[in-house]
């Protein structure tokens, strides 16, 4: 019996094909995919960006995907603070105003080809052939989807090179366009080096960090005593069917692999571990993001990423100086060049609610988010296949309240902790 063939180009290859893409991609291949909220609507957010649940690090906005366009804007309501009206006071006139704070995010279409080979030289049927292309899409899309994120969140690209990174460095031409949306260095108040056994607000410590300037435990309880001083705080992750969300509040810490490999050295190890476990508990130990290799601290998970952010001593990297905190203009600061060889600085990430708007448009091949295209050449003896994506991503940056009446640029969602680390 003759195969059932579905020929290239069919509508029903396209729609199979991209669905796949996307399903693969959102599975993703790190910890941060899990970090994304489900898609259901928010009695507040969702009016005004058409996203996914709030209280996931990353935010995912479709409202894109039913119009035309290119730019979706992000609008979150500013915390209403002040004095109450006491007793018969007269209250006419004197309600406090809504604020709004918006930011913009930009789509843009990124694309890979495959050449998937000659049919007869493979002694291939054409089906095989675009299963032997998903299979290379389907693991490249989630690395750049990945790897978009971490360097938005991180704000540095870093410099780190091998056949697995997707972005180029931030040194190189096409950088820009591949970010879609400009990679912002963390603001001065979202930016923490490790020094000793202190945190050092602002990335000028950079120039002077030494080899023994390691993420600890201790600078953990520190991250958590800054969270809960601060005016506007890091809102906390809540995770779908988390009952423990509002009582036992939690934020998560992706960790370069050498960061967690540091932190599994401290002598309350066994405590770090347990602690996540009796976290997980409250969820019925089902959400991914207790699944892998992660610890919980001063409630902070701490989950181990794939790659890092790495600068090696001498890089330069961008930063916002305290005297520049009020504008968030960027400036070079180079690592500590007497770092100690064998010794580099990466960057951890301490994540709460909101840190990442994720666009989704769509394509003109499927109208989804993904999209597949085959062409076949060479008398139709060899095929290439193409995935692409609509997409843009951007770190969610506002004008809050300093406490002091003053608004300034900040990183609403994550902060970036500085470290050294032996390699």
């Amino acid at each position: 019996m003759a195969e059932t063939n579905v020929p290239s180009g069919s509508p029903i290859a396209v729609k199979h094909y991209s669905a796949a893409l996307f399903a693969n991609t959102l599975k993703g291949t790190s910890a941060l995919e899990n970090l994304v909220g489900p898609v259901e609507p928010s009695a507040t957010m969702e009016k005004f960006a058409g996203q996914t649940q709030p209280g996931m690090p990353l935010v995912r906005i479709d409202n894109l995907m039913k119009g035309a366009g290119e730019v979706v804007s992000l609008d979150l309501v500013d915390t209403v603070g002040g004095e109450p009206l006491m007793g018969d006071i007269n209250r006419e006139g004197k309600g406090s105003t809504l604020s709004f704070s918006s930011m913009e995010i930009k789509i843009d279409l990124a694309s890979k080809v495959i050449d998937a080979g000659g049919s007869m030289s493979q002694q291939r049927t054409k089906h095989n052939l675009r299963e032997i292309a998903l299979a290379q899409l389907s693991g490249y899309f989630p690395r750049l989807d990945t790897q978009e994120s971490l360097v938005h969140l991180a704000g540095a690209r870093g410099s780190q090179i091998g056949t697995d990174w997707t972005i180029p460095l931030q040194s190189a031409p096409n950088f820009t366009s591949v970010m879609v949306n400009p990679v912002k260095a963390p603001t001065f108040n979202r930016h923490f080096v490790v020094n000793g056994a202190n945190l050092v607000q602002g990335g000028q410590q950079l120039g002077a960090v030494v080899s023994t300037d390691q993420l600890k435990l201790s600078h953990l309880d520190n991250l958590r005593k800054r969270i809960d001083d601060m005016d506007q705080p890091l809102q906390s992750v809540k995770l779908a069917g988390d009952s423990a969300a509002q009582t036992s509040r939690m934020w998560v810490f992706v960790a370069t692999p050498n960061q967690y490999s540091i932190l599994l050295t401290e002598g309350s190890l066994r405590a770090f571990q347990q602690n996540a476990v009796n976290r997980a508990a409250y969820l019925d130990g089902r959400h991914p993001l207790f699944a892998g290799e992660v610890g919980m601290w001063n409630g902070i998970l701490v989950i181990k990423n794939e790659r890092a952010i790495r600068f090696m001593p001498g890089d330069t990297t961008k930063i916002v100086t305290a005297a520049n905190a009020p504008t968030a203009a960027e400036t070079d600061q180079a690592i500590n060049p007497a770092l100690a060889a064998g010794y580099a600085v990466e960057r951890g990430l301490l994540l709460g609610a909101q840190a990442l708007g994720v666009a989704y448009g769509r394509t003109k091949i499927s109208g989804m988010q993904f999209g597949w295209k085959e062409h076949w050449y060479n008398f139709e003896s060899n095929l290439e296949v193409m995935g692409e994506k609509v997409c843009g991503k951007a770190k969610v940056r506002l004008f809050i309240d300093d406490g002091t009446g003053t608004k300034v640029p900040t990183d609403f969602g994550v902060i970036a902790v500085d470290s050294a680390v032996s390699l």
